[in-house]
């Protein structure tokens, strides 16, 4: 399933080969609403099966470069859904119905900012195309939904690594869509050469794509050849690389610098992958002793993050208020800093800090989650829950919240609150019909011509809607 042209580079995969993409600019045989329910399928088994990372810097970071290159690309529908699957290995997809899956090692294994994103503007050049449409259609195939589950069965083996996805992916069904996403080499440079064009439009450095793929087939060379037949797709040859790096070079040529928070979650995501804290510990305080160490504050921040991994919350404090003093406007650091006082059991002075930091960025992610986790840790459940509710307005997709939620609800008394929030997170996960007694509960509970009843009220049409439909 729209799994990178750029392939993942685990030994359980093969040299010069990739996962295909699903998206396309037909659109004769699969409608939008056809597209979105294969994303919401797709989803659902992810977020079932999948390992996914919450983490509340790392999430908001990679939305914020995906949203930095999704005004350069000739998308239809730029509401995208975003899953992180934790995995260290190299791998990246996207799914019909706006979905964008990212394994935290795309980030840990790229050498730039710009090489990372050159993969991301890869899947957005995919969706834009629509190739599984068009592929669809050329296979004469009109039944979307009929292999929605087998897609996902194949989307899960690809990104987990594991035989998760096997069993949804058995036999001749899975043969057949095997078949229909052999994409054509002309989608694969279609992909690549509207990405390199995002990259551009978006300030980026399209060099990084030819860079990205360079540093995938040297890995999977020393990987081995160990792919299973159904997730063969389109090679990554070295014409392949040859022709974006001729392409590439005929952009401008700019100075493009990486990010300072690319780094600096690039040295969290490696202190999560370290085998411990304390190896992680040792190999940053390793990276500083380097005489020729660039990046010095990345490096001290993943020495901070080893720390508090390594369960000396102290030290990580001390590191994070050093790094403070020199930009003490600095998000992840003041996020990280409260994470270690939390850890510490210091509430007053991580709820003081993060309040300071929401005042100066009103509505942040981060500041907002940690937030609602100091609250809890009090246990001032309706703090908490306040705090949530802002995050499932305006991530509704994101299960995790609503499970915060009712845990904070339930802290909080409020028995209504803590069914709809259940209900949400049973609907994300594909269980309509607990989403279904949960709201019922709900409704029971409110008088008759409350406000609040007429909002659940219709809450449960749609869900009960969902369900007939998908019983239909």
């Amino acid at each position: 399933m729209l799994v990178i042209a750029a392939l993942p580079i685990t030994g359980a995969q093969a040299q010069d080969s990739t996962l295909p993409s699903i998206g396309g600019a037909g659109g004769g045989l699969i409608s939008e609403q056809q597209e979105a329910e294969i994303g919401r399928q797709v989803m659902v088994s992810i977020r079932r099966s999948a390992p996914q990372i919450s983490d509340p810097l790392v999430y908001d970071y990679l939305h914020d470069v995906i949203y930095r290159l999704v005004p350069s690309a000739p998308l239809k529908n730029r509401d995208l859904t975003l899953a992180i699957i934790d995995s260290p290995d190299i791998n990246a997809f996207a799914v019909p119905g706006s979905i964008v899956g990212i394994n935290g090692g795309l980030v840990l294994n790229a050498r730039s900012e710009q090489q990372f994103a050159s993969v991301l503007a890869h899947e957005l050049a995919h969706l834009s195309q629509r190739h599984f449409a068009r592929r669809m259609e050329q296979q004469e195939t009109s039944a979307p939904l009929a292999i929605a589950g087998v897609l996902a069965g194949i989307v899960l083996s690809a990104v987990t690594q594991s035989e998760i996805g096997i069993a949804a992916i058995a036999g001749t069904q899975a043969l057949s869509i095997q078949n229909m996403l052999a994409y054509s080499r002309a989608h694969e440079q279609e992909a690549d050469r509207v990405g390199m064009d995002i990259l551009a439009d978006a300030g980026m450095d399209p060099r990084g794509m030819p860079e990205m793929f360079e540093i995938m087939m040297r890995q999977n060379r020393l990987q081995g050849n160990r792919v299973p037949e159904y997730l063969s797709t389109h090679p990554l040859t070295q014409s392949r690389v040859s022709d974006t790096r001729n392409r590439a070079e005929q952009y401008p040529v700019r100075d493009v610098q990486d990010t300072q928070e690319y780094h600096l979650i690039r040295s969290r995501l490696q202190v999560h992958y370290a085998r411990s804290g304390k190896v992680a510990v040792d190999t940053f305080q390793d990276y500083l002793n380097r005489s020729d160490t660039e990046k010095t504050d990345a490096i001290r921040y993943g020495l901070a993050a080893a720390h508090l991994r390594n369960g000396d919350p102290g030290s990580a404090i001390a590191v994070l208020e050093r790094l403070l003093e020199n930009n003490p406007g600095r998000i992840t650091y003041v996020v990280t800093l409260a994470e270690a006082l939390i850890t510490q059991g210091n509430l007053d002075e991580a709820r003081s800090r993060l309040k300071h930091a929401l005042e100066r960025n009103p509505g942040n992610y981060p500041i907002t989650y940690r937030l609602a986790e100091v609250e809890t840790a009090e246990g001032n459940g309706e703090a908490a829950a306040d705090y949530l509710k802002r995050l499932t307005r305006e991530r509704p997709n994101q299960e995790t919240l609503w499970s915060l939620l009712a845990e904070a609800e339930g802290m909080a008394r409020n028995i209504v609150g803590v069914h709809r929030a259940r209900a949400e997170y049973e609907a994300l996960m594909g269980n309509l019909e607990a989403a279904q007694r949960q709201l019922r509960q709900a409704q029971e509970k409110l008088p008759a011509g409350a406000p609040m009843r007429q909002i659940v009220t219709e809450r449960l049409t749609e869900i009960t809607e969902q369900l007939i439909a998908r019983r239909s």
